[in-house]
């Protein structure tokens, strides 16, 4: 049973998401930002829902944090605040948080967006070592509304079976899309599928990205 941790110092809203969520997830929760930290390094939760109004820590510190360590840097991160999402969303978004949500929490949309993001599992997402490369590719395929696209990218980081990438087109977990590497020639490389998502809907949105089998011709090996 996938794992959340809850950091909310009002205790009201840590029960109701608990209500909410119990019974698919495994769940544990703190007010106290100190704790939360520990419990994230302890517990390997995997996702973790933030408030951003917390005593001692700012809840932009505690994601900054769990964004720059390696033990948690790939957790999703869910914001839950009441906070407006014109004013801080963009800048949550950048310091790595997977989604923002406002309070009162829509619990159907949290469900889905959770649901979403677990069906890359951190294991799937972490079994090969990666390293920070870049490699010039082209993708090929078609977005959520089924639009065909072409988009030239550069990997961040790469491993023998995959690859992190920007790409302007929305996609969904689990779409597929041609990838070709651009050297001196173009060649293809083999079909991946999408197995995480950051910062989605924004200029900067970037995937992880699964070959489906071994690639063919591909960089690293």
């Amino acid at each position: 049973m996938p794992r959340l941790l809850i950091i909310d110092d009002e205790e009201a809203m840590r029960s109701l998401l608990r209500e909410a969520l119990q019974g698919s997830y495994d769940i544990i929760d703190t007010g106290d930002p100190v704790e939360a930290l520990a419990l994230a390094l302890e517990q390997k939760p995997d996702a973790i829902l933030l408030d951003l109004a917390l005593a001692e820590f700012s809840g932009f510190e505690l994601c900054q944090t769990f964004c720059s360590l390696s033990a948690t840097q790939r957790v999703p991160i869910f914001v839950i605040t009441g906070k407006p999402a014109a004013e801080y969303k963009d800048f949550c978004l950048n310091l790595g948080a997977t989604e923002y949500i406002e309070k009162p929490v829509d619990i159907t949309r949290l469900r889905s967006l959770l649901a979403e993001q677990l069906k890359a599992k951190p294991l799937e997402r972490r079994k090969e070592s990666r390293i920070r490369i870049s490699i010039a590719l082209k993708l090929k395929g078609a977005d959520v509304s089924g639009k065909t696209f072409v988009i030239l990218t550069a990997t961040e980081n790469a491993s023998a079976r995959g690859f992190l990438a920007n790409c302007a087109a929305p996609l969904e977990i689990g779409t597929q899309v041609e990838v070709y590497l651009c050297a001196k020639s173009e060649r293809y490389a083999g079909r991946a599928r999408v197995v995480r998502t950051e910062w989605r809907d924004t200029p900067r949105q970037r995937y992880g990205f699964q070959f489906i089998e071994k690639p063919s011709d591909w960089i690293l090996e």
